[in-house]
């Protein structure tokens, strides 16, 4: 999902996360929050984990890439 859209989700569908136009995964609505499911190597350093919002899903996303990267 661009960036640009994480103020625009339903809340009751899958919402695509991507960092640099690659999808990496998606957060589903769960437990009063989000749970984030990996598709792409990079962020499965954060899957199924639990995020209160869509943004600090991507945030995290986002840092699990730049650490895959700089290793």
């Amino acid at each position: 999902m661009q960036e640009k859209n994480l103020r625009n989700v339903n809340s009751q569908r899958p919402t695509v996360i991507e960092v640099g136009g690659e999808p990496l995964g998606v957060v589903v609505p769960a437990e009063g929050g989000y749970r984030f499911l990996a598709v792409k190597l990079p962020a499965f350093a954060v899957d199924g984990q639990h995020f209160p919002s869509i943004e600090t899903a991507h945030i995290a996303v986002s840092q699990a890439v730049k650490d895959a990267d700089a290793a």
